[in-house]
């Protein structure tokens, strides 16, 4: 999308932004009605801008779901602050500390999706190719809150129609029970083939928009997910296919310079953010803050340079609270080489030393997030790098472990992402092994690839040692985050009690205690 505009009057009142404590409105009321909306192309096209707007402002969302829970996080601070999300990062999941209430908020866009492809799938007024394409992307839409709602709580309520009246519909007619795992996962892929099947031979250079790369993309990663977590073999055949048809896309040679360029050769499909715009929302959390910062830390354990002062010059944020509620944990930047780029591209990282001490002691290493830190613009600081749904890396390691599932060797293509990362030096080239060596071997190029665009628990959810995901924690990895034991059930998240209040049909997560009568 060329640019993402703020939606009043009309918009605001037909989108109907949702609060983010509400349950689900099962029936928000269409104001304007078949009089006055839905006329020309100019009303269905404003509305899917407004859904892409719903969709970027999902954005931390997406990160919550996909990444805090996968190990990477720490739960101890560093500076005098509280850090946020406990629960989710230490897998403290209940009924009363659920992580996420509301199905994470996705039922009001799926909603207005719904309520787009009712309206226009029969407009006769737009031409076919336009309106192909805009149900296309509709359709990509839906299978991506729906995937992730899939992932995250497993069987769901599928709610497919509008369920928009001029009138308040009954809302007890409006209960809907969850449906299983193996029916959400159906819908998804149907809406995923239903989408490319309207994209059909059409092409788009808009890399801010959901397009037919964007959605074959898409299927690849559900076919994926499909294969390796619900055992459907023949499903790898499907994820190759649509993988491969994503042509055209090419690695940036700097790993920095993916993120720092809006609309690279790397970018599929990308979150924009653009100053006086938007920001990338929560990324101001990940770094230092000036007063527990400045004149306390030092650049290296040895203490051997100045105190620093704002060496990554965040003085100055434009609206965003500059402080560190979110950590990575040190493990995680140890864990790469020191000639990989990825490391200093992705993390800054400071030590707090006594140099009191003989030798000195350090008392504190800490790293902060630079990947996402944007641009200085008017003297401000702005987080507006674009934030990656879909690169060309992703689809490269896709590729590997699918190819590592039909007993193949994945070399080509972790030496493509190795190469880009070691500048063509590797110092560790990869020596295809075992399925389960090579397993480990493409986690670990995505643990370091993806920090902080909604990855690792998914990955650690599909990827395997033997016949168990990364997810449990094994003496052959360090990588698993829950005890297959006792605590198997947590690989999906619970529902809070206001849920199942609102709809006596939805049952609590498995596994879960519940106060439900």
């Amino acid at each position: 999308m060329k640019t993402y505009k703020i939606l009043i009057g009309v918009m605001l009142i037909l989108i109907g932004f949702s609060s983010c404590k509400k349950i689900l409105d099962l029936g928000p009321e269409d104001y304007f009605g078949e009089a006055n909306y839905w006329k020309n192309e100019a009303q269905v096209s404003t509305f899917m801008v407004g859904m892409h707007t719903q969709f970027r402002n999902n954005q931390f969302q997406f990160l919550r779901l996909g990444e805090m829970r996968g190990g990477g996080f720490s739960d101890q601070a560093i500076f005098p602050v509280s850090l946020n999300e406990l629960p989710i990062i230490q897998q403290n999941l209940s009924e009363t500390s659920t992580g996420v209430g509301s199905w994470g908020g996705f039922y009001n866009p799926i909603l207005q999706i719904n309520l787009f492809i009712a309206k226009t799938e029969p407009i006769t007024f737009i031409p076919d190719a336009k309106k192909n394409f805009m149900l296309g992307q509709a359709y990509a839409m839906r299978a991506y809150y729906y995937f992730h709602l899939l992932r995250t709580y497993g069987g769901v309520p599928l709610r497919l129609t509008p369920d928009v009246a001029l009138d308040k519909p009954d809302q007890v007619k409006l209960r809907l029970a969850r449906s299983t795992e193996a029916e959400v996962l159906a819908q998804v892929k149907a809406d995923v083939n239903k989408s490319l099947e309207y994209f059909g031979s059409q092409a788009s250079t808009d890399k801010a928009q959901w397009s037919p790369n964007a959605a074959r993309m898409l299927k690849g990663e559900i076919f994926l997910w499909s294969a390796k977590v619900y055992g459907n073999t023949a499903d790898l055949a499907e994820a190759k296919s649509a993988l491969n048809a994503v042509s055209g896309y090419s690695l940036q040679s700097n790993f920095a310079n993916t993120f720092s360029t809006k609309g690279n050769s790397e970018i599929i499909f990308a979150i924009r953010y653009q100053v006086n715009e938007a920001e990338m929302p929560g990324v101001s959390t990940f770094t230092y803050d000036l007063p527990n910062f400045s004149n306390l830390y030092y650049a290296d354990s040895l203490a051997s340079g100045a105190l620093l002062v704002d060496p990554l010059n965040i003085g100055a944020p434009n609206s965003q609270q500059i402080i560190q509620r979110y950590r990575y944990s040190f493990d995680l930047f140890k864990s790469y080489d020191v000639l990989d780029k990825r490391r200093n591209a992705t993390f800054y990282d400071f030590y707090r030393v006594d140099i009191t001490k003989n030798p000195k002691v350090v008392t504190a290493r800490n790293t902060v997030l630079v990947k996402f830190l944007g641009e200085i613009n008017s003297n401000k600081r702005y987080f507006t790098n674009d934030w990656p749904v879909y690169r060309e890396a992703d689809r490269l390691l896709m590729l590997a472990e699918i190819t590592n599932a039909e007993g193949g060797d994945p070399g080509q293509y972790i030496k493509a992402i190795r190469d880009r990362a070691f500048a063509n030096a590797d110092p560790t080239p990869f020596v295809n092994g075992s399925k389960d060596q090579n397993e480990i071997k493409i986690f670990e190029e995505r643990m370091k690839e993806f920090v902080y665009e909604g990855k690792r628990w998914y990955d650690i959810r599909r990827m395997k040692f033997g016949s168990d995901p990364l997810v449990f924690k094994s003496a052959s990895h360090p990588y698993g985050v829950l005890n297959k034991a006792t605590d198997a059930y947590k690989v999906l998240w619970p529902i809070e009690t206001g849920i199942w209040t609102n709809d006596p049909l939805v049952d609590q997560t498995p596994g879960y205690q519940t106060s439900k009568p």
